[in-house]
């Protein structure tokens, strides 16, 4: 075979097409910081895992959820709790602040509204909220419904009054009815045809299941070694 050689004009030419072709080419954005480009991160997230309605209700019922579960462990060293239900509820506290981060920045990404939370776990919505399935607004008002598992204003009471033994066997009683409470949350997003399928609503969901289950488990077995028996199921 022989192999002609190309004339200066013909490597001129291909030159020229190849440079076009490569100036043509689509370059990858470069990465972007702030909440704009946080959002357009979350839009493209958004059209390859879609998230529904139930995904929102989750994410926000949560924040209310994680909450008042801080709240509560909050009460452990001033009311005298051992130092076994202190490092619990350090880890609840440490853990559930980072997890309402999280579920706030989401939810602010797809412009959703944000629960706001203060220092003493009371929590507001920035406008009207929205009917959210599972949620049973008769005991608090619009402002601050009432998700599967949490203390009730009576039960609230009564642990604050506690003080000692009687605050770590409440605080543990209460803590896993709150945290069955929350699997049974992610149990029924999951049941939802469609929701749950968004990428950080799969992960966090599925960790909070593991995580308070392996907690329930865990105050269970300190119960047991407080002489109490273990909450009705």
């Amino acid at each position: 075979m022989s192999h002609r050689l190309l004339s200066p004009i013909a490597l001129s030419a291909l030159w020229l097409v190849t440079a076009c072709g490569a100036a043509r080419a689509p370059q990858p954005p470069a990465f972007q910081m702030g909440a704009e480009a946080a959002k357009a991160r979350a839009k493209i997230d958004s059209l390859r895992y879609p998230y529904t309605k139930a995904d929102i209700a989750f994410m926000t019922g949560m924040i209310h959820h994680h909450a008042q579960a801080i709240v509560i462990s909050s009460w452990a060293e001033s009311h005298g709790a051992n130092a076994e239900v202190q490092r619990l509820t350090a880890r609840i506290i440490n853990a559930q602040t980072d997890e309402i981060t999280l579920m706030g920045a989401w939810l602010g990404d797809r412009d959703q509204p944000v629960p706001l939370v203060d220092a003493a776990g009371q929590v507001t919505m920035p406008g009207p909220m929205a009917s959210m399935p599972g949620m049973d607004h008769s005991a608090h008002g619009d402002q601050m419904p009432t998700m599967p598992g949490m203390l009730m204003p009576e039960q609230l009471a009564r642990l604050d009054a506690a003080r000692g033994p009687r605050f770590d066997q409440l605080l543990l009683t209460y803590m896993i009815q709150h945290h069955r409470g929350a699997v049974s949350m992610v149990q029924a997003l999951f049941s939802n045809h469609g929701a749950g399928q968004n990428e950080t609503i799969f992960k966090f969901a599925s960790d909070v299941e593991v995580d308070q289950a392996t907690e329930i488990r865990r105050m269970l077995q300190m119960l047991f070694e407080l002489d109490v028996p273990p909450p009705a199921l």
